[in-house]
């Protein structure tokens, strides 16, 4: 059962902890004992894990924060004009909010006040979002929902107050295969009413070398990120991972569609997890997949929405034509 807490702004959901832990711990368990060992890309984003990525966004080589910034600034009047008023927010993988402050100001000049319920792995991300907004607008009510996207997409189709815009913003859709994501992106069709919308940030492909500058920096704060997955393993569950024996690796595959990232193995660790009780040996060489960021073309985002019964009503790009905003309405 999820635990609630609220107070008269501010109100936050947070999805039983204890069953949260043991997912991690089946995910671990699972993943380093297949054939291709792999831990899943969520469990990127504890409190530490937040914080990097919010780095990450602000590095030169990282264009998507930017893109996707551009976008929100030139139109987000005319994205909330497309939705009816009054309307709630909804926000998928919220982190820091900070781009949907965009959207925020643009509802209260529509209408003065809001209901926003950012969903989030991270309950310290979530909080610490919520303060701040609720310091710079008064017209704000913030309903947090600390949870994984499935269990949040269940309390947001529950908003049935207002019509809601539903926004799934960073590219986030590209850590799911393509399969998946029209599965996803389907459930949250089935989570709207016939008033909603959904905004979705999709990042486009394009040509490899910038694909890689992304997500490979020179500072190597992504590299960071990524093997901070291994450190969690270590604090959490009681694992020997010697951080210092692998090296993150970002890899353009498939034409510029999609980015393969995950950790390599370059010298010998024999890892021992307590809470599995379970023993990992890797050898120089060895690849644990961590993480997928896939693109897409135009012609594929159009296929995207109509495979999950979407119709798009009108996307926005940035001036470099690098990401895309969508918005989507039920069929």
């Amino acid at each position: 059962m999820p635990n609630a807490q609220r107070s008269p702004r501010y109100a936050w959901i947070e999805e039983n902890h204890e069953e949260r832990q043991e997912s991690f711990a089946a995910s671990v368990d699972a993943g380093l004992g297949s054939e291709a060992p792999s831990l899943p890309c969520r469990f990127l984003y504890d409190a530490k894990g937040s914080a990097l990525f919010e780095e990450i966004c602000d590095l030169p080589e990282y264009y998507l924060t930017r893109a996707e910034h551009e976008i929100l600034a030139n139109h987000a009047d005319a994205i909330v004009a497309r939705c009816p008023s009054p309307a709630a927010l909804a926000e998928l993988g919220s982190g820091s909010s900070s781009k949907t402050r965009l959207l925020i100001e643009a509802f209260l000049r529509r209408q003065g006040r809001l209901r926003y319920v950012p969903v989030d792995i991270s309950r310290t991300a979530l909080d610490d979002a919520a303060k701040a907004l609720l310091a710079d607008y008064g017209g704000l009510e913030v309903l947090a929902i600390a949870s994984e996207y499935s269990e949040g997409l269940r309390h947001v189709g529950r908003e049935t107050r207002l019509p809601k815009l539903i926004a799934w913003l960073g590219s986030n859709i590209g850590n799911f295969e393509r399969s998946e994501a029209k599965g996803f992106v389907r459930s949250i069709r089935d989570a709207m009413s016939a008033d909603d919308r959904l905004l979705l940030g999709i990042d486009l492909r394009k040509e490899a070398k910038v694909l890689e500058d992304a997500y490979d920096d020179p500072k190597g704060v992504t590299s960071l990120f990524n093997k901070n997955l291994l450190a969690r393993i270590n604090h959490e569950l009681g694992g020997d991972f010697d951080l210092g024996a692998w090296r993150h690796r970002a890899r353009v595959v498939e034409d510029g569609g999609r980015v393969e990232l995950g950790l390599v193995c370059e010298r010998p660790d024999e890892v021992r997890i307590d809470a599995l009780e379970q023993e990992y040996s890797f050898s120089p060489g060895d690849f644990i997949h961590t993480e997928d960021s896939i693109k897409y073309s135009p012609e594929e985002i159009a296929e995207l929405a109509d495979a999950a019964g979407l119709g798009v009503e009108e996307r926005w790009l940035d001036s470099d034509e690098r990401f895309s905003l969508t918005l989507l309405s039920a069929r």
